[in-house]
């Protein structure tokens, strides 16, 4: 089940030439997603009549217009907490199940200016809470290579789509690892960009100081290319920095002479199964031989970045999640007796439980009287995680490791132990913390399930990220 082997690129070139049709290429996608959707649930809902409509209005259009799409007639699948005006959007909540946004995401109105087609919206954990997308009200995707097995969160469903060949593109968000590490395990290629990169205008708040919509697709010419669509001002986005990303062939030349890859111990340690070690040696080892320096460093606060991660992620979400009360929109409890006991009791129903547990942790962090010992002490050591990695970057231009401690696990095996799950986001969580742009690409020398490489890069450069990616992809053909 692939849908083509070969970059965007050149099948919106077909479309703009008149050799396909960007009816035909959306008909593809969305026979693969009959196909394959009842096996692997990456999907909550699919978009046919929309996308067909869309895709005729671009075969329509005249051969200057559609040259002027570097995305034209191209299939796009969303994730589920992005909106999408006129098609739903659920978070993968009951809370939000029939709720139907009455605007686009700014990344949406990019990639649909640019031709994009929206053929649906995928599953993810409920409200991007989650390292396995097994928190969904609509229950767990399920990986490409294993249908037993975890696809990774929250962006699960984007990456099982674009890990299966059902889609050549998708959109997922990255709070903590949620775009890297599911396409660690599902075999994709994953870019979280620099914070305010990108506008979140429209992707459902998580936790504001770290979230950030990436691109996700097989090939790492393709995230290049979606990265400079999508990034931009915006005006409703007051974070966003506005830095548009201007892509290059030289990204893509394969040449890293000279290239200096820093590779810190503490990512290196114990924690780390033989599995992935195995598949992330001999990339290491390529790039050596292929003229790049390996660069041996230290990032000695890393060792707190999952405490500090989940007290910050938490108590933004117990804010930013105080809004779905049943007053304004969306799921509303009924039966009660007064406006107290409605709150209590949407709340309750609405939510699913690891919701719940981020909002007592986040509420507990910044209630009065422990402000000061937990919430106030994480932000001080992110500011020195986010000074290690500007330190180390004084001596290398990227920074190599692990996307993942392990391969995916079983559906369910971690399910009664929050913590062990929360320890999956180990090496992703830090560049979230700091700010800096993150690439999962998978391991040419992973053996039975996919294992995904991470870069690491300073603030505004995705370029070295694509040059270093790029070089892994095409490992042993050049």
């Amino acid at each position: 089940m692939k849908f083509f082997d070969r970059p965007i690129s050149e099948i919106a070139a077909d479309i703009q030439s008149g050799k396909t049709s960007a009816r035909d290429v959306a008909v593809r996608a969305l026979n693969l997603i009959e196909e394959g959707n009842a096996g692997l649930n990456a999907f909550i809902t699919v978009c046919r009549e929309s996308a067909l409509k869309r895709a005729e209005e671009i075969d329509a259009l005249p051969p200057e217009e559609k040259k002027s799409m570097p995305l034209c007639g191209i299939p796009l699948a969303v994730k589920d907490n992005i909106c999408t005006k006129g098609v739903r959007m659920t978070c993968a909540s009951r809370m939000l199940e029939n709720f139907i946004p009455p605007y686009d995401a700014t990344v949406i109105e990019f990639l649909e200016k640019a031709g994009a087609v929206i053929v649906g919206k995928t599953n993810l954990d409920e409200f991007a809470m989650g390292s396995a997308n097994e928190n969904s009200y609509f229950g767990p995707a399920r990986n490409p290579h294993n249908p037993a097995k975890i696809t990774g969160g929250s962006s699960g469903g984007s990456a099982a789509a674009v890990g299966a060949g059902i889609v050549p593109m998708a959109l997922g968000t990255d709070t903590g690892g949620s775009i890297r590490q599911p396409c660690s395990h599902c075999g994709a290629a994953g870019l979280k960009p620099t914070y305010g990169r990108v506008s979140r205008y429209g992707a459902v708040a998580f936790a504001s100081s770290l979230d950030q919509i990436g691109p996700m697709a097989s090939d790492v010419r393709d995230i290049g290319l979606m990265l400079s669509v999508m990034a931009g001002p915006d005006i409703h986005d007051s974070t966003c920095a506005g830095k548009p990303f201007a892509d290059s062939a030289g990204n893509y030349s394969g040449n890293i002479s000279g290239f200096r890859v820093g590779m810190p111990a503490e990512y290196f340690g114990g924690g780390l199964s033989e599995e992935v070690r195995g598949a992330i040696a001999p990339v290491i080892e390529n790039l050596k031989s292929r003229g790049a320096k390996i660069v041996d460093i230290s990032l000695p606060n890393v060792k707190y970045a999952v405490a500090t991660y989940y007290i910050i992620s938490s108590a933004e979400a117990s804010a930013n999640l105080a809004r779905y009360d049943g007053v304004r929109y969306g799921f509303r409890a009924e039966g009660a007796k007064s406006i107290l006991e409605m709150y209590s009791r949407t709340r309750a129903q609405g939510f699913g439980p690891e919701c719940k547990r981020r909002i007592m942790l986040g509420t507990y962090a910044l209630s009065s009287g422990y402000y000061d010992a937990y919430y106030l002490k994480a932000a001080r050591v992110r500011t020195l995680i986010t000074q290690d990695f500007t330190n180390a970057f004084n001596s290398c231009d990227v920074i190599i490791s692990p996307a993942s401690p392990i391969p995916a696990g079983n559906i369910g095996e971690r399910a009664g132990d929050p913590v062990q799950t929360y320890l999956m986001d180990i090496y992703t969580v830090s560049a979230n913390l700091a700010g800096i742009p993150g690439l999962s690409v998978p391991s040419p020398a992973a053996g039975g399930m996919p294992v995904g490489v991470q870069f690491m890069a300073p603030q505004w450069r995705e370029d070295l990220l694509l040059k270093a990616g790029y070089a892994v992809q095409t490992m042993g053909r050049l």
